[in-house]
């Protein structure tokens, strides 16, 4: 299973720089960079609530759960 980060989607969609978004929610730009590239194992809810508030969304609009196949394929053949 992978949980694959759709911000940098719901940014352009809306018109809205990441810089704007950080500032608003008060993190980082690097911390935001590194949430929209999906290299953290983590966020507070608290956090992607702003992010969903600022951004008028869902958590499932930025977040999406992609399964993964090779696992459920090597389960079918064993």
């Amino acid at each position: 299973m992978a949980i694959v980060v759709r911000l940098d989607l719901v940014l352009a969609h809306r018109k809205v720089r990441s810089n704007d978004l950080a500032r608003a929610v008060g993190i980082t730009p690097s911390n935001l960079s590194l949430f929209k590239s999906g290299k953290v194992k983590g966020v507070k809810f608290e956090t992607l609530d702003a992010i969903c508030e600022y951004l008028d969304c869902q958590p499932g609009d930025i977040l999406e759960r992609v399964p993964n196949t090779t696992k459920k394929q090597a389960r079918r053949s064993a």
